[in-house]
């Protein structure tokens, strides 16, 4: 038979107390959608300075090589949280009711040098040295209805030729398109700058314009999450969309204002390097995740002019439902909308 002191008795209630109450406020876990760009920053910055931690949120990264498969995880419920461009199948699982866009992130801005259009070296010997050049020419993207679809889309309706005189050509993966532009199977394509930036030093690739001179304030990518979070959970929205603006205010500081001294941006930068570039060393890295970082809007604002004018390509191009309205794409309850 086991006796206990009045001691031991007290100990084991208050284990048994604190135990209870660490399993009551036990940290939401949540997965986050990424892609290895730099523009993915603020969520990994929110990771590892404790933003996330502090709202409760214990998250896991889970990688994905286009927009399109992370809308429909987010969809699944596979991912809780996604940060990357406005696809077709994104707005067609918003129409069905189970998606919303619910902030903003990377957008064009007048004065950051913004995305750039790319050219391979046997198309700009061939002539294409500008813009409206591409008409008849080939650009790659990565799905059919991705934000380089659109973009290449705009640039024809700015130059004047049709859309059908620029040859999309989906090649399902960023990778597969930077070989493809290099070897010249691809004549153009666009790109974030810290990218496009690494492209132009070699001799394959060549820069002939930016996207800024063809798409006004652009919200070049959006924070999205399920519609059932957003009716259900709408805290847990709040919270992450809390730790991810922290993120981005360090984004900003760090790499496009650069208001932060150099110890913080190196380790800032250390921290992108686990995500971004990481099958390279951090001194190889490190130049090019700073490289034309692109301003993140601060807690995560959401340009509605423009997210309105992608939908309406969508819909003129028949890659989104017909049905589909700015009503069911977002939720503008969340962050402060332009």
């Amino acid at each position: 038979m086991h006796t206990f002191s009045r001691r031991t008795f007290g100990a084991l209630v208050f284990a048994g107390a604190t135990a209870i109450a660490a399993n009551a406020y036990a940290a939401d876990k949540i997965h986050v959608g990424i892609l290895s760009l730099a523009s993915h920053s603020p969520s990994i910055i929110a990771e590892a300075k404790g933003y996330f931690s502090e709202q409760d949120l214990e998250v896991e990264f889970v990688s994905f090589q286009a927009a399109q498969p992370m809308a429909v995880a987010i969809a699944s419920g596979d991912v809780d949280f996604g940060m990357t461009a406005i696809s077709g199948g994104l707005i067609s699982l918003a129409d069905k009711g189970v998606v919303k866009v619910i902030g903003g992130a990377l957008q064009e801005t007048p004065e950051i040098e913004g995305q750039k259009i790319l050219v391979s070296k046997a198309a700009h010997d061939d002539g294409v040295t500008a813009p409206a050049a591409l008409k008849g020419r080939s650009f790659g993207i990565t799905t059919t209805g991705s934000s380089f679809h659109y973009m290449a889309h705009k640039i024809a309706d700015k130059e004047g030729f049709a859309r059908s005189e620029i040859h999309v050509k989906p090649l399902q993966k960023v990778p597969a398109v930077i070989a493809s532009l290099k070897s010249g199977q691809i004549d153009a394509w666009s790109i974030v700058p810290n990218i496009a930036d690494g492209l132009t030093k070699g001799p394959e690739v060549i820069e002939i314009g930016k996207i800024s001179d063809y798409i006004d304030n652009y919200q070049v990518t959006t924070v999205f999450t399920s519609t059932k979070n957003t009716e259900e959970k709408p805290q847990l929205v709040k919270r992450f969309l809390a730790g991810l603006s922290k993120g981005i205010a360090d984004y900003n500081a760090a790499l496009v204002d650069k208001t932060m001294s150099e110890e913080e941006t190196a380790a800032i930068v250390a921290m992108i390097h686990k995500y971004v570039y990481s099958d390279q060393p951090l001194e190889k890295a490190d130049p090019r995740i700073r490289a034309g970082a692109m301003r993140i809007n601060e807690n995560a604002a959401l340009s509605l002019a423009s997210v309105e004018d992608q939908l309406e390509w969508f819909k003129s191009e028949s890659l989104a439902p017909a049905t589909a309205t700015m009503d069911k794409l977002v939720d503008a309850s969340f962050v402060e909308t332009r």
